[in-house]
């Protein structure tokens, strides 16, 4: 004699928000540069601001830092 056991339907997988439009720089925002342009194959490049360097690195897990 064979059972069949029957198994409740898993519940309905959480209805997923897609992700938000990018937003399109505006004129308030100034210039928009990719940082393979901007960094050219480095990991560092120095900034300079009102006379002080600043020194805006990538990360080894591929984020920005920025110091003073």
């Amino acid at each position: 004699m064979m059972t069949h056991t029957s198994r409740p339907a898993p519940p309905p997988a959480p209805h997923a928000q897609p992700d938000p439009a990018p937003r399109e720089a505006t004129t308030t925002a100034g210039a928009r540069f990719n940082t393979g342009d901007l960094f050219n194959g480095a990991r560092e490049i120095v900034i300079d601001h009102n006379g002080r360097e600043y020194r805006l690195r990538i990360t080894q897990q591929g984020k920005l830092l920025l110091t003073a």
